[in-house]
């Protein structure tokens, strides 16, 4: 096993993987994204966008990472032998800080939530308000609370906290979304949720809108271009054969995205029939937090006694898909300062979680100006460029007999594979124009 920490199974990685890529757009944006763009056509397209643009990027960091087995900085400096590689892995770290930075504060909200169901339950309804109020002083105590949570988690390191954490809150999570689909099926207007949810609507994929949120959805939903595959990847054993190990954490992702799509879809029309709004004044299906935060939680209150109970356990799911995304999250500064700086992982992680959270109160502090841009910063213009610089890394400048090399370490005959013959020229050609179009196209600079 590396000195430095490595995954000790191949179910452990990808519970782990996965884990990073299952977040809280997972399962409050793919759904509505589904419901609104053609139903189960749009699924397809999803599907096949996720393969052929997600996969192939997802592969590059796990390449690079194993291959270079550091952290984003030196990995990059390692493939490209320049300051360029090295400036650009600190520009992932920092953007991907920042992500964590304002995702805590919506994770935040998912666990002070989650207690409200309990004290609903007991009668407390002083707590309750408190709990639900958009105040200062909660935003900050729960924010804490996760990133505190976060931090303990990763204090651990890889197998003993990374992966042992991950094999348990991935199963729990799938348990749960499980349970929560058979029961919500069960109430009146779930049917017609699931019509909207699974009939397609194929000419709906003749929408160029459909395709970009489509391409949005796949890239972004796999946590791409931030380093946490990278990261992840640098942790996997050299036996292992990656395209497999890639396309195992992808079909993960998806699979969960579109259980996802199973619970809230039925559900929000579960809420519609018991005279909850969820459509806005656009027509448009809700959906981000206006979806989590008032149309479920209003679907809740119809329910009597037995909503609490579906709340709690609605509320704690949307805790663990945050919380196994927000450990990767925090595991890509950390391995840089823990490697490049010589500080020990204890104190690294308890320091950067520290900085992380005065990066949090500052954008609570001032939530009507900062928060919207740093999501716009990092996710709208941050994230598809580093796709597309770790694309032209891989593609254009790391030579291709050792990236060979690295494949075959996992599988001998790598270079008669499918994987090669394609990969290669489609990541160095394909790849950069889809992302650099996407890129365009969500600032609205295309007309389409």
């Amino acid at each position: 096993m590396s000195a430095r920490g490595e995954f000790s199974s191949r179910i452990g990685f990808v519970l782990a993987a996965a884990g990073s890529a299952v977040g809280l757009g997972n399962i409050w944006g793919f759904p509505t994204q589904v419901a609104s763009n053609g139903g189960a056509a749009f699924v397809l397209v999803y599907v096949l966008l996720a393969f052929v643009l997600a996969y192939p990027v997802l592969m590059a960091e796990l390449i690079i990472g194993r291959a270079t087995r550091a952290n984003m900085v030196d990995a990059l400096g390692k493939i490209s032998n320049s300051n360029i590689g090295r400036a650009t892995g600190v520009w992932g770290f920092v953007t991907v800080s920042m992500i964590l930075a304002f995702y805590a504060i919506v994770a935040g909200w998912m666990i002070s939530y989650f207690f409200e169901s309990a004290t609903q339950l007991m009668g407390w309804d002083s707590a309750s308000q408190w709990l639900t109020d958009s105040s200062m002083s909660r935003s900050l105590i729960f924010c804490g609370v996760f990133i505190a949570l976060t931090a303990s988690i990763v204090v651990g390191g890889v197998s003993n906290g990374i992966e042992r954490w991950s094999v348990r809150l991935m199963p729990t999570l799938i348990l749960i979304i499980l349970l929560l689909i058979a029961y919500v099926s069960t109430l009146d207007g779930a049917i017609d949720g699931w019509k909207a949810y699974l009939i397609p609507d194929f000419s709906a994929i003749l929408n160029a809108d459909l395709l970009i949120s489509a391409m949005g959805q796949a890239f972004f939903s796999m946590s791409l271009g931030v380093g946490t595959m990278l990261v992840y990847g640098s942790y996997v054993s050299k036996n292992e054969n990656l395209p497999v190990l890639g396309a195992s954490v992808a079909l993960v992702d998806i699979g969960v995205a579109i259980l996802a799509g199973m619970l809230i879809i039925p559900a929000m029309y579960v809420a519609a029939n018991n005279g909850v709004q969820i459509f806005s004044d656009s027509g448009a299906l809700i959906a981000g937090d206006s979806l989590i935060f008032t149309v479920l939680p209003a679907l809740f209150e119809t329910m009597g006694v037995i909503g609490y109970v579906v709340a709690f356990a609605f509320f704690a799911l949307m805790v663990i898909a945050a919380l196994t995304s927000s450990i990767s999250m925090l595991e890509v500064p950390v391995a840089y300062v823990v490697e490049s700086k010589g500080l020990a992982r204890k104190k690294a992680v308890w320091v950067i979680a520290l900085i992380i959270f005065v990066m949090s109160s500052i954008i609570i502090i001032n939530f009507d100006q900062l928060f919207g841009l740093v999501i716009s910063i990092t996710t709208q213009y941050s994230q598809p460029l580093l796709g597309l610089a770790l694309s032209i890394f891989v593609g254009w400048v790391w030579k291709r007999d050792q990236i060979l090399a690295e494949i075959k370490q996992g599988n001998a005959q790598a270079e008669h594979s499918l994987f090669w013959k394609i990969w290669p020229w489609y990541l160095k050609f394909v790849c950069p124009i889809i992302i650099l179009f996407m890129f365009i196209r969500s600032l609205n600079i295309l007309d389409l």
